[in-house]
């Protein structure tokens, strides 16, 4: 303790424990808001309404009570939170979004939660302003187009500008200010088909007059809502004035070759004002590399994913945008595939000498124009002839296909075939196909040189039976001439294959499946291609596939906190198991062996002790296993006690005892106290947020800390503006539990603290006090040395409460234009109310509300003060009121109050009949407590002042006259 204090300066701690068994509570929320609002109101009294500009900083806070601490998140309507929030803030106190955005409004929710009761949920819309620079368009009227745009009679200028709150428009020529009715020429309305108002304005010229070409303005304005400054925009209108037009200097379509570079040119042939060009594609954006410089859009080394429709735009808001498009083409060959079909006029899927036999190739091409075909026999080319066919199917059809027919098949058409495919622009290799005819001896007149597919499962391979991890080969024997591709799929349920694909191929039968799960367990399919092979009713076999994986088994983790001598069960399931025959299960402690056995008819095995004792603590592991392996259930023991539980609502925790120096309540629960030994001491560490050092100290606990009990530490001495980090931890037999961590903020508080609040007007804020904006008149800050008294005599101080000429006050002036019973009223800030209950305000507390006074004058009103709690609609009496002339002295007055809820108070100077009735007040104060040590009335004038005092019975007056100055 001692070290503490040399290093903290004096930082005490005391402990005390308060038996509240009804702090736990349900959560409550609130949302305060920060950062750069406009405007915060209230709708309709259910819908907050947060006013921001865009590109300010949002900042909302939700203040959270209930204990165990709430957790909070926000989210926001119309999306995730995610477009939601561009940091990670979602899940704190705190909602901070910088450089708003117009799509970021809408309404934010904030919901806190702690496991008791229903979550809390609070709202506030969040309507972010903006206003965007408008944009002027120009229209002729339909049916009088001519050669020349500006030669009409009739021009439209249209103004639209987005902006939030709805748009205001101006439009001005030159600088004359255009209005309706303003000019016979002129005519402003809005558009009926518009679906806001005042969303666009169209200013209509008619009959084109020489005094109409001239500069326009249009001026967009949302009132300086939040700041924001009017737009405009000018539009020069000339008897040269026209719409654009452009002209490609390009060939429709380009078809150029993979690697090339393109430009496209495109050129302005008209328009006034001059028109801009721009470069789009029929895809989503321009590609990455493309470059655009003026009119001229450059794509370096063009692949076929670039190709597609590029179009030439041009816009200078006169009339529609001009627009040119070209088609641009890659070539490219790919996908070359072929397949063989028997004789159609035979019933046999066999080819045998003397039959007919097509053989037919198909590649992909761009442009399919370009594309041609050769067939070679034995690398020598080969023209069409009677036995021999060459076609190429109609593109509508079978597009980029050709076809050889082999007229009554003979010995010498063995041989390999050759279909070669190549475009005639050039620069594009050629794709080339073969097709392998070969013999096999056969009986005698039956000569067969090529063998329609087959498919088999090899014996011993369906059912396969592997274990969960292992790399299994599913495999299909085939047998054709040519031999087909393979193409593997689940047959058993719609799902993808395992590398994620519908469809696998494979070349050779065999589907190799890498660390199988047991979500592979099935039926699958293996099918011939028709492609690369016999162009026949594909051949399919399925394959069994059955993965065997260890027990799955619950808890796999679970921590289980005991004291010494009680009972500790243990219960390990089995989920599900492939075999489902579990053979063996075994308890260990560590290492040593506690239990084995077998399962019976139930799925779940108990290990319990009978009383816990030291070496009891541990992990305890239960395996049970079958043929694949082991699953484990893992049970941690422990004698730790659980993390005590911050309590975050105690009423003004942090107090203020010297200028350097400040004091924090700490509070907090001990969750589940009685589930382990009982809390003998608690572990305080306390270090300066930034620093590394911790600085610790062992607090002993007398008796046994019980659920829900609220315990208190007072740290003092700290230093001001620190913030702490405080670590509390229980300590039990066991040894140390688990630790919780909190941080101690200094704040000086916005509303002022009961304890300390004095105000005697010595500062131009005065205390935050505030005019009321529904009364007649304001009262004045005044001090004595500048007081003027022409024209007030015989009334007011001259000085202040203190006897100081130079110390300020406040009071009403009576003198003219006042006007008899006219109201001038002050009102203090907000106060909250000490609950002696965190939850509820059962007893309220009394305040002592003492203020001086000063009534003097032959012309005296009356003066009164007023109790006004949050929430309260029906006006109440006053709590203290006098009237009539007191005599030139200072006075104090004292009156204990009892709000509920948080509560101001009001001071009221009322006017009386005449000039010479000026009012001043000092030295407010408000105090926790009754008011008491109240001072006799001394009356040392000659004769008492006339005076007239109302107060209401459900207030406790104490009020003391103080003649002369104290």
């Amino acid at each position: 303790m001692d070290l503490i204090i040399s290093v903290l300066g004096l930082l005490t701690l005391s402990l005390e424990g308060i038996r509240c068994q009804g702090v736990y509570a349900p959560p409550t929320v609130r949302i305060v808001h920060s950062g750069h609002a406009c405007n915060v109101e209230e709708e309709r009294h259910t819908e907050r309404v947060y006013t921001i500009r865009e590109g300010e900083t949002l900042e909302l806070t939700c203040l959270v009570t209930g204990h165990p601490r709430p957790q909070i998140r926000w989210t926001k309507t119309a999306g995730s939170v995610s477009d939601r929030f561009q940091d990670s803030s979602v899940f704190n106190e705190t909602l901070h979004i910088s450089k708003i955005q117009r799509h970021q409004g809408g309404r934010y929710y904030c919901k806190a939660e702690n496991g008791l009761g229903s979550p809390a949920i609070k709202s506030i819309r969040v309507d972010v302003y903006y206003l965007d620079d408008p944009l002027v368009t120009v229209h002729q009227s339909v049916g009088e187009a001519k050669e020349q745009f500006y030669y009409e009679r009739t021009v439209f200028l249209r103004c639209v500008a987005n902006s939030n709150p709805p748009v205001r428009y101006s439009w001005h020529r030159g600088r004359d200010v255009l209005s309706q009715g303003s000019d016979k020429g002129v005519e402003i309305y809005e558009p009926f088909f518009t679906q806001l108002q005042g969303e666009t304005k169209i200013l209509k010229l008619k009959n084109l007059r020489p005094q109409d070409y001239a500069n326009y303005s249009c001026i967009a304005s949302v009132r300086n809502v939040c700041g924001i400054s009017d737009r405009n925009i000018v539009f020069k209108l000339t008897n040269k004035t026209a719409s654009p037009s452009i002209k490609l200097l390009v060939e429709d379509p380009i078809v150029v070759n993979p690697g090339q570079t393109v430009s496209l040119v495109c050129i302005s042939t008209g328009g006034e004002p001059n028109p801009t060009l721009s470069w789009v594609s029929s895809s989503d954006s321009l590609p990455e590399k493309s470059v655009v410089k003026g009119g001229t859009l450059t794509l370096p080394a063009i692949t076929s994913d670039e190709a597609g429709v590029y179009s030439c735009v041009a816009s200078n808001n006169v009339g529609n945008p001009a627009k040119k498009s070209t088609t641009i083409v890659v070539r490219a060959l790919k996908k070359g595939r072929f397949w063989i079909t028997p004789d159609p006029y035979h019933n046999d899927d066999n080819i045998q000498i003397g039959r007919e036999v097509k053989i037919s190739c198909q590649v992909e091409a761009t442009p399919p124009e370009e594309l041609t075909f050769g067939w070679l026999k034995n690398g020598r080319a080969m023209r069409s002839s009677e036995r021999m066919v060459i076609t190429q199917t109609d593109p509508d059809i079978s597009p980029g296909t050709t076809n050889l027919d082999i007229i009554d098949l003979k010995f010498t058409d063995f041989g390999t075939y050759t279909c070669v495919a190549a475009l005639k622009g050039g620069g594009i290799p050629e794709i080339s196909i073969d097709v392998n005819i070969s013999s096999t001896t056969v009986p005698p007149l039956f000569f067969s040189f090529l063998v329609p597919p087959n498919l088999t499962v090899p014996r011993g391979k369906s059912p396969l039976v592997v274990r969960e991890g292992d790399t299994v080969e599913l495999e299909c024997l085939v047998s054709g001439k040519p031999k087909p591709i393979i193409l593997w799929s689940r047959a058993d349920k719609e799902v993808p294959m395992p590398d994620g694909s519908l469809q696998a191929e494979s070349y050779d039968g065999v589907l190799r499946i890498v660390n199988v799960s047991r979500e592979m367990t099935g039926s699958y399919r293996c099918q011939t291609s028709q492609f690369n092979g016999f162009n026949v009713k594909p051949r399919e076999a399925v394959v069994e596939l059955i993965v065997q994986y260890p027990p799955s088994v619950e808890p796999v983790l679970l921590e289980m906190r005991q004291g010494l001598g009680r009972p500790v069960a243990m219960n390990c399931r089995v989920l599900r198991a492939h075999p489902s025959r579990v053979l063996r299960y075994e308890w260990r402690l560590g290492n040593r062996l506690l239990h084995a056995g077998h399962f019976d008819q139930s799925d779940e095995t108990e290990y319990t002790v009978k009383s816990l004792n030291r070496e009891g603590w541990g992990e305890y592991t239960c395996d049970v296993n079958n043929e694949a392996g082991a699953g484990r259930c893992t049970f941690l023991v422990t004698g730790k006690a659980y993390p005590p539980e911050f309590y975050y609502d105690t009423y003004s925790p942090l107090w203020q005892n010297r200028p350097t120096v400040y004091g924090f309540k700490l509070q907090w629960t001990q969750m589940n106290p009685n589930a382990v030994d009982r809390i003998v001491a608690y572990r305080l560490g306390i270090r300066q947020t930034g620093l590394q050092r911790w600085w610790e100290q062992e607090i002993p606990v007398d008796g046994t800390i019980t659920k829900g009990e609220l315990n208190t530490h007072n740290l003092t001495e700290l230093i001001k503006p620190a913030a702490y980090e405080v670590r509390l931890t229980p300590i039990t037999r066991f040894g140390e539990g688990d630790s919780t961590i909190r941080i101690i903020t200094y704040s000086a508080p916005v509303n002022p603290h009961l304890r300390e609040f004095h105000c005697s007007f010595e500062e131009e804020p005065i205390c935050m006090f505030t005019q009321d904006k529904n009364d007649d008149f304001d009262w004045t800050r005044h001090s004595a040395a500048t007081r003027d008294t022409k024209y007030t005599p015989n009334t007011g101080p001259s000085d202040d409460r203190s006897g100081s000429k130079q110390g300020f006050y406040m009071y009403i002036e009576t003198s003219r234009p006042r006007k008899e019973g006219e109201v001038a009223r002050l009102v203090s800030p907000f106060f909250n109310v000490v609950p002696k209950n965190p939850y509820g305000i059962a007893n309220p507390p009394a305040y002592c509300f003492s203020f001086f006074f000063h009534m003097y004058g032959k012309h005296i009103g009356t003066l009164n003060a007023f109790l006004r709690q949050k929430g309260q609609t029906a006006a109440e009496g006053p709590a203290w009121s006098l009237s009539g002339n007191q005599g030139d002295r200072w006075k104090q007055a004292k009156v204990s109050i009892h709000p509920t809820a948080s509560f101001q108070v009001v001071l009221e100077g009322i006017r009386g009949p005449g000039i010479e009735g000026d009012i001043a007040i000092d030295d407010v104060t408000l105090e926790e407590g009754e008011c008491r040590d109240l001072p006799p009335i001394n009356l040392r004038s000659s004769a008492p002042p006339t005076s007239t005092h109302i107060w209401p019975l459900s207030v406790t007056l104490a009020m003391t006259f103080l003649w002369g100055r104290r």
